[in-house]
């Protein structure tokens, strides 16, 4: 097979509807849009979720709680998780970015104490367990907010 001899697979692009062209066409005359009513006429139709004056769904459902727009998104991170680190590293936000042990950060990192540390580390980033930095420094490191 050659460049100039691709084509699409048989069914693969359709010929689009040519509505309005006459009554030799199949779509003549009312164009697809049957006899009359507010769907035949230019414009018409109704708003999505419109249920003809009904009380909507979207409106006969309870809703529930709230969203605070002032919420924080932290990424948080086990103290087990630096254990990938060697001995008296420096380990920043951009660090841990790099090495993959996050994938994003939004309004800081926060380092949460379950499990084991067994390096001794520097860790600077925004917020620290109560839990995660007693093992930072049992383990001979710091924990360092920045």
């Amino acid at each position: 097979m050659k460049l100039h001899e691709l084509k699409p697979a048989d069914g693969a692009r359709k010929s689009p509807k040519r509505i309005g062209r006459g009554t030799g066409s199949g779509l003549g005359r009312n164009a697809g849009k049957g006899e009359k009513g507010q769907k035949a006429r230019s414009g018409g139709g109704v708003r999505p979720g419109f249920e003809g004056g009904q009380m909507p769904l979207y409106r006969r459902l309870p809703k529930r709680g709230f969203t605070n727009i002032f919420a924080k998104e932290i990424t948080s991170i086990n103290v087990e998780r630096l254990n990938i680190f060697e001995d008296n590293t420096e380990v920043t936000i951009e660090l841990l970015l790099e090495k993959g042990v996050i994938s994003k950060v939004n309004d800081g990192v926060k380092i949460l104490g379950n499990g084991e540390l067994k390096k001794k580390l520097t860790v600077k980033v925004n917020k620290f367990s109560k839990a995660a930095a007693e093992k930072i420094e049992a383990a001979g490191g710091r924990a360092e907010v920045v």
